[in-house]
């Protein structure tokens, strides 16, 4: 995560990258699919902070980051001394950790609502949640000063130009609105679930055909 001295704001308003055709998924869920044969993302559901016709990015919502918790990682980057872990609100201690995807695991990405924001650093993306890459935000955290809602993820999922489209045609991909439980939910080993019944299936009744919410 690299380091910003700019101040922070209010989120504006977004301007959409959807086409006039809706086609594209930028603030929805990816759910994939049973049958999905990829182990990095299988049962996972991930939020989708880009996607135009150069491509797609996405946070798996959905996976933890092993035993790694937040005041540790904190420490390591030297946000805070080992010492000051009992003095972190608790909104900073009991953040998930969460293993965003397999592209660039060695960064940190914070997917948070947009009561916080940095200038040339947050991007909105819809329904009030932002993503912001930098160091500024996780000391904003530790500080108690951060956003409301917030997960850490260690890197991302990426799509090459067409080819979340081809995934999704190929039966990889359901997708379906977003809601806050689903992104900050602290319930993370049932969130797969609860994304295919806001879809309206159940699991046994999904086939090799491809399909869409």
């Amino acid at each position: 995560m690299e380091p910003t001295r700019k101040r922070v704001r209010k989120s504006p308003a977004k301007t959409s990258v959807m086409d006039a055709a809706g086609s594209y998924l930028d603030g929805q869920l990816l759910v994939a699919m049973p049958v999905m044969d990829d182990e990095r993302f299988a049962r996972s559901v991930i939020y989708v902070c880009a996607h135009s016709s150069e491509g797609a990015m996405g946070i798996i919502v959905n996976r933890r980051a092993g035993s790694i918790d937040f005041p540790e990682l904190l420490a390591q980057l030297d946000i805070i001394d080992d010492a000051d872990n009992i003095k972190l609100p608790e909104s900073a201690e009991s953040m998930k950790v969460l293993k965003g995807g397999p592209v660039e695991t060695g960064r940190g990405f914070v997917l948070h609502s947009s009561d916080f924001f940095i200038d040339d650093a947050t991007l909105p993306i819809d329904d009030g949640i932002c993503l912001t890459a930098t160091v500024d935000i996780l000391r904003a955290i530790a500080n108690g000063g951060g956003p409301k809602h917030a997960i850490l993820a260690l890197g991302y999922a990426g799509w090459a130009p067409g080819q979340l489209e081809d995934e999704i045609q190929g039966n990889g991909w359901l997708h379906c609105p977003a809601d806050d439980e689903l992104i900050f939910g602290s319930d993370i080993d049932e969130k797969y679930m609860r994304a295919l019944q806001k879809i309206g299936v159940a699991p046994g009744t999904l086939s090799a055909e491809a399909g869409h919410a």
